[in-house]
């Protein structure tokens, strides 16, 4: 049994034999918030479970592939609040992906705080670096330790049966012993090791995926290298390479070594292919960084957040340094910060006039030095909501330029007067400032000084009249250590586009709300990277390509001054006709049950596909239900979009559990740019509300994109 439970590459060092021998630690939410619980590493070597100390019954469990990393010391909030109390080597902070709360834990000793540690990280690197073939031997060896609830190592025809519930499998009981029979090699009445795979195997065969290996195989047991090129040149639409590309696929996939030996892939290879990141919707070569980063910083969509502090909602929320961690692990390059006076000269970050907690601006910055550049190269733009007096506004300058050092920009690249915006590329590792400044950045260049804006034959009296006002009631109002650290991005009112096309220059940017942004462009704008749902998927799609840098391109008509380009006037748009999107749903896999459910409801799945992009390319269709089956479900139903710009289009795949009385319950989601698809046969593995991944959850797919005929020859 032991051969199934734990995973071939995980060495039984001493540190994970202390780990499951389990150790009492506290649980720190706050301050006061410390309690004890005992941790254990289940003997999978991939589960942690935990159980209070006083009752034993076990509270929690995670899994080691939800754990994103470990903090040493004092690094969250929590853990710094009893700095005086608990020295650092016995503290230590798990943190989890997508939006699940840190685990904050102190160990009795430094040693057993080691020992955890090291033994998370060891199995962290094994989670993370695991190939297909070890993820799905995980997920068998995560769903057998679920069901057996004696844990005696095997699993009696009952607990069978309570499986097939928690995996969202409605089966006829009869089936279901008959497959439970036919795994039942030992004839003992339960399954145990490999029996239990074969039984697995057998609930997840796929007879789709098998008619269509057959009609390409001629014997219908392998397909030679020559038909798995004739795959991938028909179906796939792969045309460089494909010899190549077919040899890696059969090297990478194909268990059997016999069969790669002999350049044939089986049909467990040809599944394992279809499950793999190449098999994906999404374009592996778009995943990693793909585009122009030498382009002026206005060509590019820019990943952006709002009230990036905020953990919670906007009212009574939590603010927090987790929330900027969060941000720029997940690409964000804009951030924001509210800073008001706090007391004893430290300025403080909170969303005014509302019951948010308040955390020192110090932190906000520390925190944004040591994470900035870690996910992304590209700069960061921190923008600055200034509410703080005078006094503190030089607190303010002080604390960047002190903890942020050379990372802040406090000059122009190459020291002149910019005629357009520098690129990411030439911004690397640099942090800018975006908020208010007295004058313009000419005069700082120039050097300082009280005089007047120059005034060209193109001025009128009374705009210059206006700039010096204003210039005047600025001195008033924004100290000049704070002014002098906003080089590229000076806030400025936006007073409509007009005045923004005849009086732009290269260093203004104006931030909009989102109902001003919304009529007057309707599109969408920066978002709060606390509040999970489709305007945080829409996000995550757009900048999930390009290596998740946060930089976007922008289409060459939105970079083009010249461009006539309007969203709502389908006579503005250039090009030979729409393009049509043609998606075949064919089957689902293992879709997880709808959080909060009826203890064994079985979801009734349908599949919605929207298009997000300009008005007339906005649409939505979406499948019929399928009654009692999240396992395995079949829909073989083909959806058709027509794109009038397709560079701008993302398509959302949703799935939802279909209720006839009330709205609908999410299941997962998977958004991305349409410029990123891959055609013919495709999975698309599906994210949580969250935007994190829910393996083996998935769609299976046919993609076929259809360009206009182009204009006919004389």
């Amino acid at each position: 049994m032991a051969s199934l439970l734990c995973n071939a590459r995980i060495q039984l060092t001493d540190t994970l034999k202390q780990m499951q021998q389990g150790t009492l630690m506290r649980k720190v939410k706050s301050k006061s918030w410390k309690k004890q619980r005992y941790f254990k590493l289940q003997d999978d070597c991939m589960t942690i479970w935990y159980h209070s100390k006083r009752t034993g019954k076990t509270e929690s469990a995670f899994s080691i592939s939800d754990v994103e990393t470990v903090r040493e010391g004092h690094q969250s909030e929590v853990l710094q609040s009893l700095a005086e109390e608990f020295p650092p080597e016995r503290c230590f902070t798990i943190v989890f992906y997508g939006r699940r709360s840190n685990l904050d834990l102190i160990a009795g000793s430094a040693e057993e705080a080691q020992c955890w540690v090291q033994g998370l990280c060891q199995l962290i690197e094994v989670a993370t670096s695991m190939d297909q073939r070890e993820k799905i031997d995980q997920w068998i060896r995560d769903w057998f330790q679920k069901a057996d609830k004696n844990k005696d190592g095997r699993m009696n025809f009952k607990e069978v049966q309570r499986l097939l519930k928690m995996m969202n499998v409605d089966m006829n009981e009869d089936h279901a012993l008959r497959l439970f029979q036919a795994a039942d090699k030992s004839e003992s009445g339960t399954l145990e090791g490999e029996e239990f795979v074969l039984f697995y195997k057998a609930l997840t065969k796929r007879e789709e995926v098998l008619s269509l290996f057959q009609e390409f195989s001629e014997d219908g047991k392998k397909l030679t290298l020559l038909e798995l090129v004739d795959f991938l040149r028909q179906e796939q639409l792969e045309d460089e390479g494909t010899e190549e590309l077919a040899m890696e696929l059969i090297d990478k996939y194909e268990p059997s070594e016999t069969a790669r030996a002999r350049h044939v892939l089986s049909a467990d290879g040809f599944l394992m292919y279809l499950c793999s990141p190449e098999g994906s919707i999404f374009n592996p070569q778009h995943r990693v960084l793909w585009q122009d980063m030498s382009q002026p910083l206005c060509h590019y969509f820019i990943s952006s957040s709002h009230n990036t502090y905020l953990i919670e909602d906007q009212i009574r929320g939590q603010s927090s340094i987790e929330g900027y961690i969060r941000a720029l692990k997940r690409g964000c390059r804009c951030l924001e910060v509210d800073c008001w006076d706090g007391p004893n000269g430290e300025p403080l970050v909170y969303h005014g006039h509302t019951f948010t907690s308040k955390i020192p601006f110090r932190e906000v910055v520390s925190t944004l030095g040591k994470y900035a550049f870690k996910t992304s190269d590209y700069p960061v733009i921190l923008s600055l909501e200034n509410h703080c007096s005078m006094e503190q506004q030089e607190i303010l300058a002080q604390q960047l330029k002190a903890i942020l050092g050379e990372q802040l920009l406090t000059a122009t690249t190459d020291g002149r007067i910019p005629t357009q915006l520098p690129s990411p590329e030439e911004l690397k590792h640099k942090i800018l400032l975006k908020g208010k400044k007295i004058g313009r950045l000419e005069d700082m260049l120039d050097g300082p000084g009280d005089e007047a804006p120059d005034v060209s034959d193109d001025d009128n009296g009374a705009e210059v009249e206006e700039e010096k006002r204003r210039m005047k009631k600025d001195k008033e109002s924004l100290a000049q250590a704070l002014s002098d650290c906003v080089v590229y991005c000076k806030n400025v009112s936006f007073r409509g586009f007009q005045e923004a096309r005849s009086h732009s220059r290269p260093s203004e940017i104006s931030s909009l709300a989102e109902a001003k942004a919304r009529k007057l462009i309707r599109d969408a704008v920066a978002l709060n990277f606390q509040t999970a749902g489709m305007e945080m998927d829409l996000c995550d799609g757009l900048f999930s390509q390009n290596g998740c840098c946060g930089y976007v391109l922008k289409p060459p008509f939105l970079r083009d001054e010249e461009t006539l380009f309007n969203p709502s006037d389908p006579g503005s748009w250039e090009g030979p006709g729409p393009i049509t999107l043609t998606i075949q749903v064919i089957s689902g896999q293992q879709l997880p049950k709808v959080a909060n459910s009826k203890d064994g409801a079985i979801i009734d799945p349908l599949v919605r596909v929207e298009i997000h992009g300009v008005p007339a390319d906005q649409a939505r269709q979406e499948t019929k239900y399928i009654e009692n089956n999240g396992f395995n479900p079949r829909w073989d139903e083909t959806l058709q979009f027509q794109l009038h710009v397709p560079e701008l289009a993302l398509v959302r795949f949703v799935v939802e559990d279909y209720d006839k009385t009330s709205r609908n319950d999410f299941v997962g989601q998977f958004t991305l740019a349409f410029a990123n698809i891959k055609p013919g046969y495709r999975h698309i593995h599906l994210l949580s509300k969250d935007g994190t991944g829910i393996p083996p959850s998935s769609l299976f797919v046919h993609i076929r994109i259809t360009e206009p005929p182009g204009p006919e020859q004389d």
